[in-house]
């Protein structure tokens, strides 16, 4: 699965997105400008140590990331998470070498960007007292959901006790 942040503006939220990549295998697509420095101590701190294992890719603008990816991977869809979408992220069947694309907190996706991509806009579901989630969890429920369908493929499926035994 790929993941694509554009214009992240929060360096805490996109840490802790990349550590959820690197937790599925999942790659990060990151689209300019960034509200922050990559090597900022913010990013660091939320990725942990897990950020040097991460695949991150950076991008100038939408039409650079399309041009790399959507335009060489013709069977691969550009998913587009945003509030503004008819459709529920459950309601479609993602495939593994998708791409699922997330705004900036403060605005989302830039409505000249999803008027072209109406198909594959996609939203959760959630009362209407707020405009959105925070964006690290948003990208951590659409993920896992299309893992799942993936049935979470090459992913540790049990866990064990470091100092005890389950009992039989």
């Amino acid at each position: 699965m790929n993941i694509v942040l554009h214009q992240p503006e929060i360096p805490a939220n996109t840490g802790n997105i990349g550590r959820t990549c690197v937790a599925t295998g999942a790659v990060l697509h990151l689209i300019e400008p960034l509200g922050f420095r990559l090597t900022g101590k913010e990013l660091r701190r939320a990725g942990m140590d897990y950020w040097e294992h991460l695949d991150v890719r950076r991008y100038m603008n939408f039409a650079e990331f399309a041009e790399k990816n959507i335009a060489c991977n013709p069977g691969a869809k550009l998913w587009m998470a945003t509030t503004k979408a008819k459709k529920i992220y459950t309601q479609v069947q993602f495939c593994a070498d998708d791409f699922i694309m997330f705004g900036r907190e403060s605005a989302g996706i830039p409505e000249d960007i999803l008027v072209d991509y109406e198909d594959t806009c996609i939203r959760i579901p959630m009362l209407d007292k707020i405009r959105s989630l925070n964006l690290s969890n948003s990208v951590s429920i659409v993920l896992y959901e299309a893992l799942r369908q993936q049935s979470f493929a090459g992913m540790q499926m049990e866990g064990a006790l470091h100092h005890r035994a389950w009992r039989e």
